[in-house]
């Protein structure tokens, strides 16, 4: 006996979703290098099994590790080819861009990076905004925010994630919360540049605090721990920050954990300085600078550098040289004025543009069932491309239903039948109510694909039980189908699709007529 069940538990993530899981964790540890290995074996596994879901949520964590790594350009062809095929929900969508938009403004490109953001931020605006794709949506949110020296909006929008998922427990939550305080320490280091020394120390005391909550729950993550050195730098904890870097910097260096490295050799130079060992802090803040990858890594570790070399060698030259960095840093920390400006113009810009949208789609779409019309029929059927297929279906006998069960009941079954097309359609799909219970499906495969999808349509509409619209209600479905030729025009593919509907019914309707 044929089963209907599936053959792996459903997952927002693809049927496969434990091997591409297994790719987040390892980079929300730290362990990129790692990761680069777990995503080839899953972009493999789930290629050949045909888990396209679960391969897009893999090279997602693969865009990461690159990312971390430094691998700007890697991590950016990554980026576009996911943001050019949404796939929906919106939250997903939302997600890709501001983690494209991180990518962008590591490359110096703040300008695409700002647009990206305010798209993802208009997204997630009318997202639900409860729920692991939310919550996932709004912690890349806040690192591209990061990225573009936005901490206020940063710190804003990772509280809005962080109160979005319930589970204190759950890695993606912990994960964030470690990005979270990471980002603290930052803004603290940036803060101190500008002269802003008791909002810095605050954001310190914040960081190691919220650090020393999930070390103390045995949680293993190099970034945490790392992070942690860095804030008890910052605090005076100087025999704790020779501890850590002495059981971990070394380990770091030797699996490529840079990112990790790079705190470590921070957290030891500043604890190095403040202990009066200056030439051996130098030569730690040297050491992070060669790690980094970033131009604002690399600027933080040269301010350090300078702060040092007037403690080591006191005079003039070397107190012109730190006035001028200052003044550098200042000038910078002054251009996110006009970032802020930037995205609030781009915000509005995404806002109009997600207006007009809004206004075609209601022009394009039937009142009833929420699917394209018939102006949407005749858009589609006069851009028509070979490759792609039309699918078009007629109720059966739909004239009896409504006389026999009312004009409410067939709307009612109108309504099941449009739900069901549209979850049958993938993103570039579309499916459209053109007459009173007639159908059709722009379907993006070629025809043995398209029949599939078809028959499991019929096959959906045919089980489900009916009875629960009205008493002895019995819906069945013709369709016929066409592939487009190349070179077809838009009539003459309707034709043929058309032709095969009334094959279907003259045969005896409930079936699907195709080559």
């Amino acid at each position: 006996m044929e089963s209907n069940r599936l053959p792996v538990p459903v997952s927002p993530y693809g049927p496969y979703a434990a091997l591409a899981l297994h790719v987040h964790d390892l980079t929300i540890r730290g362990h990129h290098t790692e990761t680069l290995n777990a995503a080839d074996e899953a972009e493999a596994v789930t290629l050949l099994l045909g888990d396209h879901r679960t391969r897009r949520v893999s090279r997602l964590g693969r865009m990461y590790a690159l990312s971390a790594l430094g691998r700007l350009d890697e991590a950016l062809t990554i980026a576009e080819e996911l943001v050019s095929r949404p796939a929906g929900p919106r939250a997903t969508d939302a997600k890709i861009m501001a983690d494209t938009a991180e990518v962008l403004m590591h490359l110096g490109r703040i300008d695409d990076g700002l647009h990206y953001v305010a798209r993802a931020m208009n997204l997630l605006d009318v997202a639900p905004n409860k729920g692991i794709r939310y919550f996932s949506a709004m912690a890349s949110l806040c690192n591209a925010a990061r990225s573009a020296d936005l901490f206020e909006l940063a710190d804003e929008v990772m509280h809005k994630a962080l109160n979005s998922f319930d589970s204190p427990d759950d890695l993606y939550r912990t994960g964030a919360e470690l990005e979270h305080a990471e980002m603290w320490l930052e803004w603290a280091l940036r803060l101190e540049q500008v002269g802003r020394i008791e909002e810095a120390s605050a954001l310190v005391d914040k960081a190691v605090a919220l650090l020393e909550f999930w070390v103390d729950k045995g949680l293993d993550s190099p970034i945490g721990v790392s992070a942690l050195a860095v804030g008890y730098a910052k605090t005076g904890r100087h025999d704790d920050v020779f501890r850590l870097v002495g059981e971990l910097l070394l380990k770091m260096r030797d699996s490529g954990q840079q990112h990790e490295a790079r705190l470590l050799h921070l957290a030891h130079g500043l604890s190095l300085r403040a202990t009066g060992d200056l030439a051996a802090a130098r030569r730690e803040f040297r050491a992070a600078e060669e790690l980094s990858v970033l131009a604002s890594q690399r600027l933080l570790f040269r301010y350090e550098l300078a702060v040092t070399a007037v403690l080591e060698f006191p005079g003039e030259a070397m107190q012109t040289v730190l006035e001028s960095l200052r003044s550098h840093v200042g000038a910078l920390w002054q251009l996110r004025l006009d970032r802020r400006t930037m995205l609030r113009q781009a915000y509005r810009r995404v806002e109009l543009e997600a207006a007009r949208t809004t206004a075609d789609l209601a022009a394009t779409s039937d009142a009833l069932t929420g699917l394209g019309n018939r102006r949407m029929f005749d858009s589609r059927m006069d851009s028509v491309e070979g490759g792609g297929s039309l699918l078009l279906i007629d109720v059966d006998r739909f004239k009896d239903i409504n006389d026999r069960f009312s004009h409410g009941v067939g709307d009612r079954v109108l309504g099941e039948i449009a739900s069901i097309l549209r979850s049958h359609c993938r993103h570039d799909e579309v499916a459209i109510r053109f007459g009173g219970d007639e159908f059709a499906m722009f379907l993006s495969t070629g025809e043995p694909e398209a029949a599939q999808i078809a028959e499991r349509i019929r096959r959906v509409i045919l089980a489900r039980d009916w009875n629960t619209i009205a008493l002895g209600l019995r819906v069945t479905l013709s369709m016929g189908l066409a592939a487009c030729q190349d070179g077809e025009k838009g009539r003459d593919l309707y034709d043929r699709a058309d032709a095969r509907l009334y094959t279907a019914k003259r045969s005896g309707r409930n079936q699907l007529a195709a080559a």
